[in-house]
C-alpha cells in the first residue's frame, strides 16, 4: 500500500533564526538597513489612481476588452498594492503603527477584497510561527492538500482561485481571533467603496477591479510567488528567492530568504543585505522565472501542497487578539 503523502517534518526551528544571528555577529552593520521607506506611500497613491482611471476608462467596453486589461495590467498593479500591504504590516512605509494601518487599508482601496488588516495579523503570525502547522497560515491544511492532490488540473485549479484558499486559511490557524477593530473598519470601508464604484462609475469598474484581484492573486506569471517561497525544490532548503525582473514591478517581493532573515528591512533595501552578506544567499537555490516555477508545480509530479517543510509547535495554545 502507498504511503501517505505528508508534510516534511524538521525537529528544529526554521533556518532564519540562526542564519540571522550569524548575519548580524559578522556584519553588525546590517542594522543600518532596518527602518522605513516613506516614498513607498507615493508608490502607493500612485499605483491606486492609476487603478481607479484605468477602471473608469475601461467600464463600458466589450467584457473580453475588461478581461485583457485586468489579466495584463490590473493583476499587475493589484499584485503590487498586495506588496505594500506586506510592507505596511511590517511598519517598513512609516514608523508609526497606525500610519501603517491606514495606508494598508488605502491599498486595499481598488482590491475589491478588504484584505489589508487580515493580512496584517495573519502575515505577521507566519513570521512568528514560520512551518508550524498549528499556526502558520501559509500552510495549506492537511483536507486542502488532499483535495488537491497531485493532478495538474486541480493543482492550477486551485492557483487560480488561491484568494479564496487565502481567504478561508485563518481557519485552520488555531488560538488566534480573526477580527479585531481594525478589520472591521477595513470591511467597512472597502464594502462602501465599492458600493460608491457600482453606482457612480459603473458595475464594469468594480468587474475590472475585482478581476484584477482574482488574476493578481492567481492563474497568473506573478502567482508563482505563492510556489517560489517556501515550497521545497531542494532537499533541507525552507525558503527560496526570486531575482528576476519582475522584482521591478513588485517591489523586491523575491528577496524571499532575506525578508524573513531581516523583516524590518524595506524593500528597497533588501538588495543591500544580500551583497552585504553575499556568502549567506548566493548558495541557496534561488529562481529567474516565476512562470517555470508556477509550470514546475502543475506539472511535477513530485510537487504538490504537502512539498513544504513543518517544525514543532512550540508555542503556548492560548488565544491571541
Amino acid at each position: 500500500m502507498e504511503k501517505k503523502r505528508d508534510y516534511t517534518l524538521v525537529d528544529d526551528v526554521n533556518c532564519h533564526v540562526k542564519r540571522r544571528a550569524e548575519i548580524l555577529q559578522k556584519y553588525p552593520a546590517v542594522k543600518e538597513l532596518y527602518g522605513t521607506n516613506p516614498l513607498s506611500a507615493l508608490y502607493i497613491a500612485l499605483i491606486v489612481t492609476l487603478q481607479f482611471i484605468l477602471a473608469t476608462l475601461i467600464k463600458d467596453q466589450a467584457w473580453w476588452a475588461i478581461l485583457i486589461l485586468s489579466y495584463t495590467v490590473g493583476a499587475v498593479a493589484n499584485h503590487s498594492l498586495y506588496v505594500m500591504i506586506h510592507e505596511c504590516c511590517h511598519n517598513t512605509v512609516f514608523k508609526k503603527a497606525f500610519y501603517n494601518k491606514v495606508m494598508g487599508i488605502i491599498c486595499d482601496l481598488p482590491l475589491f477584497l478588504p484584505s489589508a488588516m487580515g493580512f496584517r495579523k495573519y502575515h505577521m503570525i507566519h513570521h512568528k510561527h514560520l512551518g508550524e502547522y498549528s499556526y502558520d497560515p501559509d500552510i495549506t491544511s492537511r483536507l486542502e492538500a488532499d483535495l488537491i492532490g497531485n493532478n495538474p488540473f486541480k493543482k492550477a485549479l486551485w492557483l487560480a482561485l488561491f484568494s479564496l484558499s487565502q481567504a478561508l486559511r485563518p481557519l485552520k490557524v488555531q488560538y488566534y481571533k480573526p477580527l479585531d477593530r481594525w478589520s472591521v473598519i477595513n470591511t467597512i470601508v472597502i464594502v462602501a467603496v465599492n458600493i460608491a464604484i457600482y453606482f457612480f462609475i459603473g458595475p464594469g469598474a468594480l468587474i475590472y477591479l475585482a478581476l484584477s484581484t482574482l488574476f493578481a492573486l492567481g492563474l497568473h506569471p506573478l502567482g508563482g510567488r505563492w510556489i517560489q517561497e517556501h515550497y521545497i525544490t531542494e532537499e533541507g532548503q525552507e525558503t527560496y528567492s526570486y531575482y528576476g525582473i519582475l522584482n521591478k514591478l513588485t517591489f523586491n517581493m523575491g528577496y524571499h530568504n532575506e525578508h524573513h532573515d531581516f523583516m524590518h528591512i524595506p524593500w528597497s533595501r533588501l538588495p543591500e543585505l544580500k551583497k552585504a552578506a553575499p556568502e549567506y544567499y548566493d548558495n541557496l537555490k534561488s529562481y529567474q522565472s516565476w512562470t517555470r516555477v508556477l509550470l514546475n508545480f502543475i506539472f511535477n509530479p513530485k510537487m504538490d501542497s504537502y512539498s513544504r517543510i513543518i517544525h514543532p509547535d512550540r508555542h503556548p495554545k492560548r488565544a491571541i487578539e
